[in-house]
């Protein structure tokens, strides 16, 4: 009887154990091939970061964890799935996340926006472009044309704007038709769209390849973007400490791009397809957007916007209450846990330094604003250059060794975003000094300012071989 009675005050306390022993899903939904959510989701993926910092103390002393990564090319998707309960976690843009708030909120539940993960106070990242061959230099010279764009976007958003800002009626002087990104790129390449206006990294992307031209910058619109961090309200009230852990594996998601960006830049490329040279050119050092996980007022002010302009498009008739929808505590405490200081970093508006090298002199480089970079393939680290005639010079001698250039970077003389060199145009002044812009009336207006001749890359590259002889 008394091994009986053992026996089963065993098996009971098995029972019991294994009772108290939940298993906890960790469901999150990111989209690898928009790279602004790379530190969000993509990287902590790839590197095991999150099961790093996942809590085995108090009530999840004996969790069992059931992480789950879905990826998908756009926010409507993600937010179906989370307003389902088949996701616990979304990464995406100011206006699918603003659209995500007021769906849980239509479906009687809540998410919150919990961080930034990436973007440009200023608007760099979305933009406009045109097929290769186009004779369009400018946005001025779309009216009466044909413009897609992934409807409910925040690249639609930005593309309301600057329609607006050309005095245009969106409903008359302008049409504008929905094509996500994989289509337009069909559509660019056979000439079938006049223009395309495109969230990260697609104007960048399509241009790198060869077959459109990038002819408007979201900062010109100065309309702040980002990409955010979302998490289903239930969730985080349950379980605090986990979200508090997918932020921390994102803030060193975020450290480890900082420190080695070319090297994660290769592994963006290697799981998505999207050339290593686009990545670290919107997040390598001075590029085009700044990895940021902190609420600048800029940011709460794009959710904001978000909102009312989705209302204009008669999406929802719905007001969300931003400064509900938009929480930091979470970050806030990720902060704190990473032992960094958060209300350091929000004040900090910096985009990632760069401290290097002229590769041509060897003496360190301090002034940045006509910075240039050559990226050999096959090099492991991009080479800097203090001036865009020193990078060209030695991009001459480099092809002539018989060098693959993977990419040339420039710094815009007028707005300092980085910008692909071979799809930018150049001001020569009397002193063979080289002034890179993005678009040819840029650089012709510094040149009517400042004396000096445009030129394009080619006829750049050109002059600057026949100087250095």
């Amino acid at each position: 009887m008394r091994l009986r009675a053992t026996v089963a005050g065993l098996a009971l306390a098995i029972s019991s154990l294994s009772a108290s022993a939940e298993t906890i899903r960790i469901a999150i939904g990111t989209q690898d091939t928009t790279i602004n959510c790379a530190t969000g989701g993509l990287l902590i993926r790839e590197l095991g970061l999150l099961e790093k910092y996942l809590p085995h103390d108090g009530k999840y002393k004996d969790a069992d964890y059931q992480v789950e990564w879905k990826t998908f090319t756009s926010g409507a998707p993600l937010t179906n799935e989370m307003v389902a309960g088949k996701l616990d976690f979304g990464a995406m843009a100011d206006f699918p996340g603003s659209f995500n708030g007021v769906a849980h909120l239509d479906a009687g539940k809540q998410s919150l926006f919990i961080s930034v993960l990436s973007g440009s106070t200023r608007g760099s990242g979305n933009g406009i472009v045109v097929p290769a061959s186009s004779p369009v230099q400018s946005l001025a010279e779309l009216k009466g044309k044909t413009i897609s764009v992934p409807f409910a976007s925040t690249a639609h958003g930005m593309l309301l704007r600057a329609v607006a800002a050309q005095g245009w009626d969106p409903e008359k002087d302008v049409r504008i038709i929905a094509q996500p990104p994989e289509i337009a790129g069909s559509a660019l390449r056979s000439n079938r769209i006049e223009a395309h206006a495109d969230f990260v990294p697609f104007a960048e992307l399509f241009p790198n390849r060869g077959f459109a031209r990038k002819i408007y910058d979201g900062s010109q619109a100065e309309a702040p973007t980002f990409h955010g961090a979302l998490v289903d309200a239930a969730y985080a009230k349950k379980y605090p400490e986990i979200v508090t852990a997918y932020l921390r594996a994102s803030l060193e998601a975020d450290r480890l791009f900082a420190e080695s960006p070319e090297k994660y830049s290769e592994l963006i490329e290697k799981v998505t397809g999207i050339e290593a040279e686009v990545n670290y050119l919107f997040h390598g050092p001075l590029g085009l957007q700044t990895r940021d996980l902190t609420w600048k007022p800029e940011y709460r002010k794009a959710v904001a916007t978000s909102i009312d302009t989705l209302k204009l498009l008669k999406k929802t008739d719905r007001g969300l209450d931003t400064a509900k929808f938009i929480d930091d505590q979470y970050i806030r405490a990720a902060f704190k846990a990473a032992g960094q200081d958060y209300d350091k970093a929000l004040k900090n508006y910096a985009p990632l330094p760069l401290k290097a090298n002229d590769a041509a002199t060897g003496k360190p480089i301090t002034d940045f604003k006509r910075l240039a970079q050559i990226w050999v393939r096959g090099e492991d680290k991009v080479r800097h250059y203090a001036s865009p005639e020193a990078a060209l010079t030695a991009l001459a001698q480099l092809e002539q060794e018989g060098k693959d250039i993977r990419a040339i970077y420039a710094q815009a003389t007028d707005s300092g975003i980085k910008l692909l060199a071979n799809q930018a145009w150049f001001v020569r002044n009397d002193k063979g000094e080289l002034s890179a812009f993005l678009l040819k009336s840029q650089a012709e207006q510094y040149a009517q300012r400042h004396g000096g001749t445009a030129l394009d890359f080619v006829s750049a590259n050109q002059k600057q071989a026949v100087a250095s002889r």
